[in-house]
């Protein structure tokens, strides 16, 4: 039962909104990060010239920057809001600050995603809000939680603010009816963040699906707890409601796991990943939990497609919603949305440098998913040619 109106190979309506010139850039920045060599070197590079100061942030920011974010400012994100907007996407604004770790950024950094949430009750165009929880409070003391290890008076009072802010930005997304999604990160803070989250669903998601968890499939628990969380859900009753993605910390989480001699938390290969998704969106969809499909994967997002179809579930249905990347996948995220499924893109903002950690994620990234790129890099160069043609 796939959707016949939906075509992932419809060039002209996945880059309606590029010129020739936009598509010639993209080709030449796709096939550039298509080489895992040239990528880690590249990545290499900025890395050293960013530690020694050196002013390339202007050379950043046409090209990296500019594929992958919407802007230094919500301002200047609102020419993308409204282009995407244009082509029935909404935008997920993502204040993509990474590191830090003083108190000062931390109230800057919520004040910011406040006004993220602010602006999604008042423009339609705005599909969820979503931060991640290091950007409000200290990952090291997320960790020594998770870790059991006893606190400081100082560490203690540090944690009643992680917490505080967390209430604080769920109450207002409840208050001013705006999904919010609270990202994944790293498995050795993950524990923590799952139980925050927890607490946040139970309070706010009593009649409906507000806050959002984030589930990586690429753990090989991930599986099994949300199973669990949905059985907890059914107990104490409150909506699931959910983001699946496959994970973006597979190098690190590897890497780490043979550091310390202990077994790596993720599956050995892609093929027990995309199998994995895959079951999680299945019993999603069975079981009456909201989803979020974060995927640049054409098999998951058409399997989801036909699991809305089998299970009589409208494409326009508020239960499931779409999501890629800005700059990554619009043949996925134009064709969706024109066959009228609910597609979001994570729009990416913040000062060059301070979202520099998520650029060079996407870049790691792109050199894993060498299937999914080489895809989108055809489709770019059949569009020239057609335009030419």
């Amino acid at each position: 039962m796939i959707d016949k109106q939906l075509s992932f190979g419809d060039t002209s309506n996945a880059f309606s909104g590029k010129s020739a010139n936009e598509l010639r850039k993209m080709n030449f920045l796709f096939t550039l990060m298509g080489v895992p060599e040239l990528a880690k070197v590249g990545i290499f590079l900025i890395k050293t010239l960013l530690k020694l100061n050196f002013p390339i942030k202007k050379i950043v920011k046409i090209t990296l920057f500019k594929q992958f974010c919407g802007g230094e400012s919500l301002e200047e994100c609102m020419i993308i809001i409204n282009k995407l907007s244009k082509g029935g996407i909404k935008s997920i604004l993502d204040y993509s600050v990474e590191g830090d770790s003083e108190e000062k950024d931390f109230v800057q950094n919520a004040e910011i995603i406040e006004r993220t949430i602010a602006l999604g009750a008042k423009d339609k165009a705005i599909g969820f809000a979503v931060f991640k929880i290091t950007s409000i409070g200290s990952a090291a003391l997320l960790e020594k939680i998770q870790n059991a290890a006893a606190l400081s008076e100082r560490e203690s009072m540090a944690f009643e603010r992680i917490q505080y802010r967390i209430h604080h930005l769920c109450e207002m997304a409840f208050n001013l009816d705006v999904k919010i999604l609270i990202d994944a990160e790293e498995s050795w803070i993950q524990n923590t963040i799952d139980d925050l989250i927890l607490q946040m669903m139970r309070k706010f998601n009593e009649k409906k699906a507000v806050v959002y968890t984030t589930m990586q499939l690429y753990k090989k628990a991930s599986l099994h707890n949300l199973q669990h969380l949905k059985e907890l859900s059914k107990i104490e009753a409150f909506q699931l409601a959910v983001k699946l993605v496959r994970g973006a910390y597979m190098e690190k989480e590897r890497e780490r796991a043979k550091l310390l001699s202990y077994p790596s938390p993720i599956h050995n290969d892609k093929e027990a990943t995309d199998m994995a998704f895959n079951e999680a969106l299945e019993f999603c969809v069975k079981n009456n939990i909201s989803v979020c499909a974060g995927s640049h994967n054409e098999k998951s997002n058409l399997f989801l497609t036909y699991l809305m179809k089998e299970n009589n579930i409208p494409a326009s249905s508020d239960m499931i919603y779409f999501a890629q990347l800005y700059g990554m996948s619009d043949h996925i995220s134009f064709n969706l949305a024109k066959a009228g499924y609910n597609v979001s893109k994570y729009l990416p903002f913040g000062p060059v440098r301070s979202v520099m950690p998520y650029l060079f994620r996407r870049a790691e990234e792109n050199k894993s998913i060498t299937g999914e790129m080489g895809r989108e890099l055809r489709l770019i160069r059949e569009e020239l040619k057609r335009r030419m043609i």
